[in-house]
Parts: C-alpha cells; sequence; structure tokens
C-alpha cells in the first residue's frame, strides 16, 4: 500500500516534449505548462483509484490489477489499460505510451513514454 496518500509534483522533465508527443493541441500545452497536478491515491488491495486535480481540471480513474478498464487522460481521452504491478512499479502499457509509478524513499517516481519521448515526474508525499 506504498502508494496510498497524497502526492505534489516537485520535479518533471520532458513535459513540453512529452505532451507534443501525445499530439496535445499547442493551445493546451501552452494553458498546462506550469501545472503541477496533486495526485491522490487510494489502493485497497489489487484496486485502485487515482485522482489527479489541477486549477484547470480534476481527473479521477479506478481500476483493478490485472482487469482491463478505461481510463481517462487528463486531456479527456478514454483509452484502455491493463494495470500490473511488477516489482513494486504500478505498470500501465497502451499501444501510445507507458506509464511507471514507483515509490523511490519518500518519492513517487512516474516514467511516462510516448514514442521516443519520456516525461519524468518526481512527487512528494504531502
Amino acid at each position: 500500500m506504498a502508494f496510498n496518500g497524497k502526492w505534489k509534483i516537485h520535479s518533471q522533465e520532458n513535459h513540453e516534449e512529452f505532451l507534443k508527443a501525445m499530439a496535445v493541441p499547442e493551445m493546451l500545452i501552452k494553458m498546462i505548462k506550469g501545472v503541477k497536478p496533486t495526485t491522490i491515491i487510494e489502493q485497497k488491495g489489487d484496486d485502485f483509484t487515482i485522482r489527479v486535480e489541477t486549477p484547470l481540471r480534476t481527473v479521477t480513474n479506478t481500476f483493478t490489477i490485472g482487469k482491463e478498464a478505461e481510463l481517462t487522460a487528463m486531456d479527456g481521452r478514454k483509452f484502455k489499460c491493463t494495470a500490473r504491478l511488477e516489482d513494486g512499479k504500478l505498470i500501465c502499457d497502451t499501444e501510445k505510451f507507458s506509464h511507471i509509478r514507483e515509490i523511490q524513499g519518500e518519492n513517487m517516481v512516474e516514467t511516462i513514454t510516448a514514442a521516443s519521448t519520456t516525461l519524468t515526474r518526481i512527487s512528494k508525499r504531502v
């Protein structure tokens, strides 16, 4: 249950490049360029609820490890994913991207890759 809690992004690398790789419209990229979301994770066994909050929008996704779920990205696009836990990492792979969350010490590190672009975000528990 190491993922449980409220997390605030402390730093991120390649954010704008990643959004472009995901074909996010330029106007939206400009609006969210400096935004650092807060993520609230509730884990009960294999069931997860992840809420990502920004000043522009809040998105809540609920899923169960090993079962396909329809999730919503921050830009409103829907996608299907079957999440898995592997070596303490929460992994969601889709046709367009891979999202890995892991706890490293006091930080949650997210590595999100689309095409050849990787966004790395480091969050601290608040």
